[in-house]
């Protein structure tokens, strides 16, 4: 679950111990052979590119570093060296502003293409917001490692061209509906309006809320030792 942390900026590697800004500039090594338009360690480094909002998004306690890279708002990459603790470190991400209710939403689709490490803990996700922060959708398409969403299981459901367990649940400031596709997947489509619809309509625990943000990104839990997380292309379509 991503928090509603507001973003801030600051220097990227001029505030940072020594210590850290060398393994800053280790993360960004990774990235590819051309230089990225744009980069980032800062804890809440952000930037729009081609109508996409990219954060870094170090929220949880007890994380390490990480840097986000960009050649655009669609084609970037994240290196993350978290410890192996429990609890959510980060949820960076690119994020498409929609800002329609949904009976007023004619189409919402996105497709994803992602490489991902075979170790650390962590989910590749969807986080989708209404307006006022009363809910949250989550759409899993791949997860590794000891993660699990909020919540309890309410059976399974076969939407948006993919299987889903589904898990609804409450973190105390707003409800949270989880849908973990039922096998992984590194690149896909996903038609995000007949989720929506299925949640207002067929189940009844969300009225006609206007869709503020859809985010895709990682969240990482773990990632010891620096572990690299690829979007190769993303797109956030519909309106």
């Amino acid at each position: 679950m991503a928090p509603r942390t507001r973003p801030r900026t600051r220097a990227l590697t001029a505030l940072l111990p020594p210590a850290l800004a060398l393994t800053a500039t280790l993360g960004l090594a990774s990235a590819p052979a051309q230089a990225a338009v744009w980069n980032t360690c800062d804890q809440w480094g952000n930037t729009t590119l081609n109508g996409y909002t990219l954060y870094n998004n170090i929220w949880g306690s007890g994380a390490g570093s990480q840097c986000v890279w960009a050649n655009s708002g669609t084609d970037w990459g994240v290196w993350a060296d978290h410890p192996n603790t429990g609890g959510i470190k980060s949820y960076p991400n690119a994020k498409k502003v929609i800002n329609k209710p949904i009976a007023s939403l004619g189409s919402l689709r996105s497709s994803y293409d992602v490489t991902v490490p075979s170790s650390g803990a962590y989910n590749t996700s969807y986080d989708i917001w209404d307006t006022d922060h009363d809910y949250e959708i989550m759409l899993w398409v791949n997860h590794h490692g000891a993660v699990g969403p909020l919540g309890s299981p309410q059976g399974s459901v076969t939407l948006g061209g993919h299987s889903w367990n589904v898990y609804k649940g409450d973190n105390g400031a707003n409800e949270v509906f989880s849908f973990l596709r039922t096998s992984d997947s590194n690149t896909g489509t996903v038609d995000i309006l007949p989720i929506l619809k299925w949640i207002k309509d067929t189940k009844g625990w969300m009225g006609n809320e206007t869709i503020g943000d859809v985010q895709f990104g990682y969240e990482i839990t773990s990632s010891a030792g620096g572990l690299d997380f690829r979007t190769h292309s993303l797109t956030v379509s519909g309106g």
